[in-house]
Parts: C-alpha cells; structure tokens; sequence
C-alpha cells in the first residue's frame, strides 16, 4: 500500500513536491507493509492510515494505475477501474503500456501524452507517468476534454475579435489619414460621416463582448420577469432597427399576462436581438411575426420570431450560433452585425435552463423558437403581484 500512497501523493501533489512527499511516505511505511492487515480499520498497523487513504483514491476523478518493477499493473482506483471493458479502455491501453515503458525503463523520467479519441463524441485522455521510489511506476489518467475545448474557444475567440476589430480600426486609420490634407468640404463630410461609422462599430463590438462575457458568468437573476412585456420591449428595439424601410412587427399578445422567473436583462437582450436580426434580414415591406404561447405538452413557455427574409443555408443552420459567425457577411457588415447576438441568446436560454431553435429555408425566411421551461412560469398571489407592479410602471411611465 506504500506505493500506491506514493502514487497518488505524486499525483495529487505533483512536481517535485509530490516526489519528495512520496519517497518519505515510502520510508516512513516500507517497514509497515509486513504488518499484517485487519479486517476493520482501527487495528494498531498500517490500516490505520492506508484505509482512509485507500478510499480517497477511488473517489478521486483521476485514474491512477501503479506498476511494479516489472511493468506489471498492481492497483486501478475505481476511476481507472471505470474504464475496464470499455471502447475507451480497451484503446487506452496500449497507450498505457507504452507509458509505462517508456518512463520506466527507456528515459526514467516523468512522460506526458494527450490520447485523442474520435467518439462520438470526441474525447481526449491525458496520460501522465512517473517512476516511483519504490522502482516501479504510477500512471495518472486525465479526462481534459473540456480544457482542451476551452483552449480551442479561446484561440478561436482572440483569432476572430482580432479580425472583428481590425477592420473597424484599421477603416478609422485610413479614414483619418485621408482627411489630414483634404480640402473639399463634402468630402471631409463623408468621410467625417464614415469615421463615426465604423467607430460606433468597434464599440458596438466591444459592447456585444461584454454583454456576453457578463452572461457567460452569471447565473440567472430571481426576478418576476413579465414576458409580455420583455417582447413588446423588443418589438421597440425593432422598430428603431428597421430604421424606416417598412418592416412591419405583427407581436401576438397572449390573452394574459405570462410571468416567468428569471433574469430581465439577459431576458430582453436574448428577445431584443432576436427580433432585431429578424428585422435586419428582411425586405422592405415584408412582416416579421411574434408570438409567445405555453406549450403544456412540452413543459416549455415559447418566443416565435418568424420572419420572410434572405432565409439560412441548410449548411449554416448548425453554426449560426457560434461566436462572430455570419450567414452573409457582406449583409453582416450592411446591417451593422457584430456576430454575437445569436450567441448571446443561446446563453441566455442556457442560464435559464431552455435551448433555443431554428429552422429556415434560404430566400423564404426563418423561424427562431427560444424556449424556457414551464417551471419557470408563476402562478397564484406571486403572479398577481407582478402583474400588478408591471401595470403601475406603466402607469408612472
């Protein structure tokens, strides 16, 4: 048991902090190890520590596997147990006996290797090994799927907001250049005019970061949210999109009020910019259509935008939620996008527990149904205070 204490002091501790803990624990228990084991914890020999020990290693997340000189496994954690008869042990487990050898008898130094595995889904194992003072070797396994996904994010995100801003910034630059020895008045005009554009656009960039990094780290409030109210709310910021081209917003309203517990703020912005790219993306003169409804079979309250615009490819319809990810581009730019508010409302239907679809066919519309749970919704004296108190700001506004 002395090495699989040494084994897991290496592990947890890691570095040479763990290697120091584990060679003293070796020499303080070698001697012990010849003590013959109780049947209950208690017993004045070494179950007394290696008990307690022993069952602190199963419930760690980490495989561990400790070898002997020989290179022959002696102990699997439950974790490293978990992996038995498995199609990820069984692909494990030459990159284990690989480990094994190449730490213990080829270099004699600590060896780390990221496993990845295809899936689905795709995973990716990290394996660490080292030698023991005892001679043989321990070997850690690591689930760092979800790290290595967050490094990728993060290098796709500083990848894309680098590009995102250096096109504002970088137009700026130019702008201002060619202003310095330009005396047409009209011209400093326009190209005054495109200076101001493309900076409100950079700061609406960075406004759009903020906001989702805010959701990204929030939880959702305990507010009695009035839905209607959320959605006529977005009915406002879309009129103000339209900017005059005719759209027009035909909103539904449910014959009572629907009040939902969550967090106003993420709720309007996830609505808010809904309705928005619905109306960014339609023509002149065409209706974008909404509706809420509680769909009692699917314990689900739902917010319909539909529009009759430019549509969504069939290939684009799984990524229109990424980060900075536009359909059209070009459009993107026309309309003011920074890319980020599909993102920010799958956020914000994930904080609050829901998901948020879409179907569409490209050049006859789109369909976004943002979904919360039915028990979400409040009923009874909470219900009737809320509604109250929207009805008095409406009033004092």
């Amino acid at each position: 048991m002395a090495v699989v204490i040494a084994a897991v002091l290496g592990v947890v501790v890691g570095g040479a902090v763990g290697v120091a803990a584990a060679r003293w624990w070796t020499s303080r228990t070698m001697a012990a190890e010849t003590v013959p084991r109780g049947d209950q914890p208690g017993a004045d020999t070494l179950t007394d520590v290696s008990w307690p020990l022993g069952e602190a290693v199963d419930q760690l997340d980490i495989g561990v596997l400790v070898a002997d000189q020989a290179g022959i496994v002696r102990y699997r954690n439950a974790a490293a147990q978990s992996f038995g008869g498995t199609h990820v042990g069984v692909l494990l487990d030459d990159h284990v006996t690989d480990a094994l050898r190449i730490t213990h008898t080829v270099t004699g130094r600590p060896t780390t290797e990221v496993v990845e595995l295809q899936g689905p889904p795709k995973t990716w194992i990290e394996l660490s090994a080292d030698v023991l003072p005892s001679g043989g070797a321990v070997v850690a396994i690591r689930d760092v799927s979800e790290r290595v996904r967050l490094d990728a994010m993060r290098t796709d995100f500083v990848t894309n907001i680098s590009h995102e801003l250096k096109t504002p910034v970088g137009a700026v630059a130019v702008l201002a250049e060619a202003l310095i020895d330009e005396p047409d008045p009209a011209v400093v005009r326009r190209l005054s005019d495109r200076v101001v554009e493309e900076a409100h656009r950079a700061v609406q960039t960075i406004d759009d970061l903020l906001r989702l990094s805010e959701i990204e780290s929030a939880s959702p409030g305990d507010e009695l949210v009035d839905l209607i109210d959320v959605v006529r709310r977005a009915v406002d910021r879309g009129h103000v999109t339209d900017g005059g081209r005719g759209v027009d917003i035909a909103f539904v309203e449910a014959p009572d009020r629907l009040v939902v517990r969550g967090d106003e703020r993420q709720l309007v912005s996830a609505v808010g910019n809904l309705v928005e790219n619905a109306v960014k993306y339609s023509n002149p003169g065409d209706v974008v259509q909404i509706r809420t409804t509680l769909d009692a079979d699917a314990d689900v309250v739902e917010v319909v935008v539909v529009d009759h615009g430019i549509g969504i490819p069939r290939r684009d319809l799984d990524r229109v939620f990424e980060r900075f990810y536009r359909v059209d581009r070009a459009r993107g730019r026309d309309t003011g996008g920074t890319g980020l508010g599909l993102a920010i409302v799958r956020h914000v239907a994930t904080n609050h527990g829901g998901d948020v679809l879409v179907s569409s066919q490209e050049g006859e519309g789109s369909t976004f149904v943002f979904r919360l749970p039915s028990t979400l919704v409040i009923d009874g004296p909470e219900h009737d205070d809320a509604t109250a108190a929207t009805a008095d700001q409406e009033q004092t506004s």
